[in-house]
């Protein structure tokens, strides 16, 4: 009995579309063969791209408070980057962190990531800007400095500053650390202090 697709006049046409639907088969048997390889070359791809930042400033205040502090920092040779002015040859600043205003996340954070290894002192600021009434200073503010190193073709973020510093009164603006590195990113050892250098002042020119 033919079926109601076949035309008993031309049964050729039949066989040409079941030819038509194999070859259809195979082809699509071939795409899903090869896409496991074509998905694997690209995270190959994607893993050897390194992260951003040779040299990483991070600052974080308390998390429950609606305080807009500024990070501000200055490469050697380079321009003061923080909120006025985002970029410099060497740094930027990746978020000016506004507190709790338009901040879906929980953090209060801010950082600066550096383009290449200058040599010479860096100098790392935080500003101010508006405490939060509901907890008054003094409060405390954190920073990590960090260096991108890449060794037998592993590349590793790696720490070498940490500090605390204590906010006592709006538009405070204070030194957090001020430290050499050499062009290859190696700190210069007992080039860190404090020692007072405004940044602010340069920025919002």
């Amino acid at each position: 009995m033919l079926s109601p697709y076949e035309d008993p006049m031309n049964p050729g046409d039949t066989l040409f579309r079941d030819v038509l639907s194999l070859a259809l088969l195979g082809f699509l048997a071939v795409i899903v063969l090869l896409l496991p390889h074509i998905v694997t070359e690209g995270k190959e791809e994607v893993s050897t791209v390194s992260p951003s930042g040779d040299v990483v400033v991070e600052l974080t205040w308390p998390s429950h408070m609606d305080a807009d502090m500024d990070l501000w920092v200055r490469a050697p040779g380079d321009i003061t980057v923080g909120y006025s002015n985002k970029g410099g040859k060497i740094f930027n600043l990746l978020r000016d962190d506004l507190g709790k205003t338009l901040d879906l996340s929980s953090i209060n954070h801010e950082s600066a990531y550096s383009r290449g290894f200058a040599k010479g002192e860096y100098t790392v600021n935080v500003h101010a800007y508006r405490l939060d009434p509901r907890y008054p200073p003094p409060f405390t503010v954190e920073i990590v400095v960090s260096t991108k190193t890449t060794a037998e073709g592993a590349v590793r973020v790696v720490p070498i500053i940490f500090t605390r510093a204590q906010i006592r009164h709006q538009g405070q603006e204070l030194t957090l650390a001020r430290f050499e590195l050499t062009e290859r990113g190696e700190l210069v050892e007992g080039s860190i202090h404090s020692l007072f250098k405004p940044l602010r002042q340069d920025g919002i020119k």
